[in-house]
């Protein structure tokens, strides 16, 4: 049934990294119940709710917090709760009737899962913003990119899942430990721009030591490197190096016959020549005639694959890395355990008044039935 299971989780509804939370720990085998509003505001970007992959896994229930029986009920859910996880604004569950306070004094053992792009406090914890600006201030887009070229922006994982989502997880998960111990809850402030800032940490050090410099482009792992980069085949498509070892480097040039470059592969002068002699050679090929050249090899090598590549991929393939949820491709659960293995995924199914019993089933101890049959969400 997944490590998690036995978990209860109320996920209050929000966009991107707090849903995204839900969904890890949903997968790992915790019950969440995902709280939607009746009048539903219009969040992020708009797509049929079948394919918004990062609500697998639970059920909803729909309230409006303005009605003093529908928030008795949530307070009832979140007294049976383990964990709670809001995506709001600094202040915002706080003025609903929900803050940190209101729900640790009702439920002293809730671990209150609180994730924004700035923090609950400091000068900007209550400026809007998205992925691009939190990885703006931290270092990490300036970082990222070509030499005399502007910044690249990637998609919003940096930011909002890696630095957002999977902090907020490890925070949760910390205190679920701690909580064995003290018997107390406590309550999780995961910053977008905090997490970010950490995933920087490495880069931080090789800056230090003097290996990396602030030119983005220039680095032994941003493009910057004949040995680290990705190159363009005869067909248009594209293949990675990735052969940071002297080694592996040397089995690229083997196998491209441009063995007269390893000597200079830390020599920065070289880089620009060395990185056009690769890039001339690779174009004379296309990228599965360089996958076959590459295959079996130990030169740190990969096609570079779009979304549909990718889940046809072999490898990929034989792991079972993506699934197919009604009709949807999307990725398997992650990691994987020997043992507590994580439950097979479900899609999202919204709010059945008909089936509030089975929706509500973990949660209905006598108070919470009481408030779920005043509220009307149960017949």
């Amino acid at each position: 049934m997944g490590p998690l299971h036995g978990l209860k989780v109320i996920e209050l509804a929000g966009i991107g990294p707090g849903p995204m939370a839900a969904m890890l720990l949903a997968d790992m085998g915790a019950t969440v119940l995902r709280v939607d509003r009746k009048v539903a505001a219009s969040l992020g970007v708009q797509r049929p709710q079948k394919y918004d992959l990062l609500l697998r896994n639970r059920r909803s229930i729909e309230v409006d917090l303005k009605d003093s029986k529908d928030l008795e009920l949530v307070h009832q859910l979140i007294n049976e709760s383990d964990i709670l996880i809001e995506g709001f604004r600094p202040g915002v569950t706080e003025r609903l009737g929900l803050g940190p306070d209101v729900c640790l004094k009702n439920n002293p053992k809730i671990i209150y899962g609180r994730i924004t792009g700035w923090g609950q406090e400091g000068p900007l914890a209550q400026t809007v913003g998205h992925d691009i600006n939190y990885i703006a201030l931290t270092g990490a887009l300036h970082a990222t990119g070509r030499t005399g070229q502007a910044p690249a922006t990637a998609i919003n994982l940096v930011g909002d899942f890696a630095g957002g989502t999977l902090y907020l997880v490890m925070g949760i998960l910390a205190a679920l430990h701690e909580a064995k111990t003290s018997g107390k809850g406590q309550v999780i402030d995961a910053a977008m721009v905090d997490g970010v800032a950490s995933l920087m940490t490495q880069p931080h050090g090789s800056y230090a030591a003097g290996i990396m410099k602030t030119q983005r482009g220039t680095n032994p792992t941003d493009t910057g490197a004949p040995f680290y980069d990705v190159y363009e085949c005869l067909d248009g498509l594209y293949i990675s190096l990735g052969a940071v070892e002297t080694n592996f480097y040397q089995e690229v040039l083997n196998l491209l016959q441009l063995e007269h470059l390893l000597p200079d592969q830390w020599n920065r002068n070289t880089w620009p020549t060395a990185k056009q002699q690769i890039a001339h050679k690779i174009k004379t090929k296309t990228r599965n005639q360089w996958c076959d050249v590459f295959e079996g090899k130990e030169a740190c090598f990969a096609p570079v694959l779009d979304l549909d590549e990718a889940t046809q991929h072999p490898h990929l393939k034989s792991r079972s890395t993506y699934i197919d949820i009604d009709g949807v491709t999307q990725p398997a659960p992650a990691p994987r355990f020997s043992r507590s293995k994580a439950p097979t995924p479900q899609a999202f199914k919204p709010w059945n008044a008909d089936e509030a019993n089975d929706i509500l089933g973990p949660w209905l101890n006598d108070a919470v039935l009481k408030s779920a049959k005043k509220s009307g969400h149960m017949a």
